[in-house]
């Protein structure tokens, strides 16, 4: 066993967890679930069955993961967000077969109190704040805030606001990297 469990978690059968992952106080990983290496899952998380993440996700306390989700490589998720899994609920009527899949693309963070409505996938580096309620795809690397939730900038990968000059350029002030903008999308400019 190459991850660590704290001995109040709750773990089924046929999961897979990668080397050096964390899972902390009374969090239940459900059946047939995929964790990559290097992830943190923080206290109070539930992880539904088959969802899958990848490497280095760090998953904040009081985290509901449902049935449907997949988050890539180093996404961050912020304490008590939550992702919903069926469009329109009622105790009394099984929507088992109608889960909609929502996928978080790498380096993607999530702030805390969010909501992601199925169904909506983050793009990648995408910053969504703390309390949006994501009723839509969001680009890669946007920064989107509110209730629903509306773009309001771009970010860079290091989570540093991304500023466009005249000729659809930016460079972000900590790691001097460049970024485009080009027709509403952006793109890291390779060297």
């Amino acid at each position: 066993m190459g991850f660590f469990a704290h001995e109040t978690a709750i773990i089924d059968e046929g999961c897979q967890i990668g080397e050096g992952t964390k899972i902390w106080h009374f969090s239940h990983v459900m059946s047939n679930c995929i964790i990559g290496e290097r992830c943190n899952i923080g206290q109070n998380v539930v992880v539904s069955p088959n969802v899958k993440l990848g490497i280095n996700v760090k998953v904040q306390n009081n985290v509901s993961l449902y049935t449907g989700v997949e988050c890539e490589d180093d996404v961050f998720l912020g304490p008590s967000m939550v992702f919903t899994n069926v469009i329109n609920p009622r105790s009394a009527v099984s929507r088992k077969n109608e889960y909609s899949r929502t996928i978080v693309r790498k380096g993607a963070t999530i702030g805390a109190n969010a909501t992601i409505v199925c169904g909506h996938d983050i793009g990648k580096y995408a910053f969504i704040g703390a309390g949006a309620v994501v009723t839509k795809a969001i680009h890669d690397y946007a920064l989107v805030v509110g209730n629903p939730a509306r773009q309001i900038g771009w970010m860079s990968e290091f989570g540093q606001r991304l500023e466009f000059d005249t000729k659809g350029i930016a460079i972000c002030e900590e790691s001097g990297l460049e970024y485009r903008l080009v027709n509403k999308e952006v793109s890291k400019i390779e060297k």
